[in-house]
């Protein structure tokens, strides 16, 4: 029965889906929808940006192990996130009137800064994207019975999102952002209801929180500890503002206001309801201790199943149905617009400069090529990697924390920053973040605050070169 429940939400997702598809008609409404969402859906796209499979079944499960410090990164991080998103870059990608974010560095510099910048941008999606497929794949799998086993559930999750996304683009995430947000908020909260009755009461849960250590916020330790709790923070808050989903979500509101009221609208209710999964998920530990157990799994990804299982095993039908289409609304909404934003970025930024006097009807196929392509490269991520999705997340905004937030942030503030200055950052960054990793991963400083160390250097650096005093022109 809950699987004839979930197959019915699936079908009517899809459906959803591919009605916004008949609201495309050019290039335009399906990268940004015409720039005409209204503020409630606005928010709700912006909500369904950071509230995935990470947040419902990884974040959760890592606070249930490592308590709060261990997840500065999202949701404290995330949410900064949106929030200077609002604050400090709203306004000028709106009034830029941009298709797509690496449409910023080719006005602001030129066109191998966007190249570059967007094949960096493109290149950690693929962490994110992989995380969303594999939390339908673990979905799958766990709803089978095992019947369906990981690999294969992470295959037929990656059709599934990319059938109904790869017709309606960003229509098709924002309608159904809007339907899959109302059953995430109340889904939740009712499950959050019956598990904290059935652990004994909400007092009880956080009571035993905070006796097993888990409020614990701030680091102990000494200078390595507080760096790299810093950078944790750090990858989500800043790494993660030059990223194409978030500036489609943004710039697809009907006006500058809406844009940015929405963006604080989302990262408020995303900021209250993610402590709600982490509540559920200690509630679990507080219902049957022995799930701790999981914890000692050599695979990352079997913490993740602490939720899932409570639910299968110790819920009513309708609280199974609840939840898992709440999980299931999580996970579409993000994967949805994690396939359409790199997508974008990747046929407008990457492929677009090397072809020629191409029509909309031809981008727009090439769009199609482009998402089935990365949706190929994401799903052979997936089925290869054992990271945690929490894990998937944070390494993948390390790319653009080295190498892209610079020329971003300096391009608009800053009007000295200059083409040489551009490119000496995302070199310089990427650079040293790399031979870090690669030398010592495990040091003092983590390797990706040496990455931005190098990238603020090569910005500073080659916009004050006397060699080169060409700015570019300002926005």
């Amino acid at each position: 029965m809950l699987i004839a429940f979930v197959l019915l939400y699936l079908a009517v997702t899809v459906g959803i889906g591919l009605w916004a598809a008949t609201r495309v008609h050019n290039s335009r409404d399906y990268l940004v929808a015409g720039r005409s969402l209204p503020l409630y859906m606005t928010t709700a796209t912006v909500f369904a940006t950071w509230f995935g499979a990470e947040t419902v079944l990884s974040v959760s499960a890592t606070f249930a192990r490592d308590g709060m410090g261990g997840v500065i990164a999202d949701p404290f991080g995330a949410t900064f996130c949106l929030v200077f998103v609002a604050l400090f870059f709203a306004r000028a990608f709106y009034r830029m009137d941009l298709l797509t974010i690496g449409d910023f560095y080719r006005k602001r510099y030129n066109k191998p800064v966007e190249v570059v910048t967007s094949v960096a941008i493109t290149a950690s999606y693929l962490g994110w994207t992989s995380a969303q497929l594999t939390a339908l794949g673990l979905v799958l799998s766990m709803l089978s019975g095992g019947a369906i086993d990981l690999s294969t559930g992470i295959v037929i999750g990656a059709a599934l999102v990319l059938g109904y996304t790869i017709w309606g683009g960003m229509w098709s995430v924002a309608m159904t952002d809007m339907f899959q947000s109302v059953v995430i908020l109340v889904g939740l909260c009712a499950i959050a209801w019956l598990v904290s009755d059935m652990a004994g009461g909400a007092g009880k849960v956080v009571l035993a929180a905070a006796e097993a250590g888990k409020f614990e916020f701030w680091p102990k330790g000494g200078t390595r500890e507080w760096l790299w709790f810093a950078a944790a923070w750090m990858t989500l808050a800043i790494g993660s503002i030059p990223q194409q989903d978030i500036f489609q979500r943004v710039t697809s509101a009907r006006d500058e206001k809406t844009a940015v009221r929405g963006t604080l609208a989302g990262a408020a209710i995303y900021f209250c309801f993610a402590f709600v999964p982490i509540f559920i998920a200690y509630s679990a530990l507080v219902i049957d201790p022995t799930m701790g157990q999981l914890f000692a799994a050599e695979d990352g990804r079997e913490i993740q199943k602490i939720l899932p299982e409570l639910i299968l095993e110790r819920t009513p039908l309708w609280a199974q149905v609840l939840f898992f289409g709440a999980l299931l609304s999580a996970i579409l909404s993000t994967a949805s617009g994690a396939l359409i934003a790199p997508t974008a970025l990747a046929t407008e930024n990457i492929v677009r400069p090397f072809v020629r006097n191409m029509s909309d009807r031809q981008f727009m196929l090439l769009l199609r090529v482009v998402l089935v392509t990365f949706t190929l490269g994401a799903l052979l991520f997936a089925l290869n990697s054992k990271s945690t999705m929490y894990e998937m997340v944070q390494n993948a905004y390390k790319v653009t924390l080295v190498s892209c937030i610079v020329p971003l942030a300096a391009g608009i503030y800053w009007k000295r920053a200059s083409v040489p200055g551009a490119v000496l950052s995302v070199v310089l960054g990427l650079g040293a973040w790399i031979t870090a990793e690669f030398v010592a991963p495990e040091a003092t400083v983590p390797p990706q605050l040496v990455g931005l160390a190098a990238s603020l250097f090569g910005m500073v650096a080659g916009s004050y070169a006397p060699l080169s005093p060409v700015r570019a022109r300002h926005s």
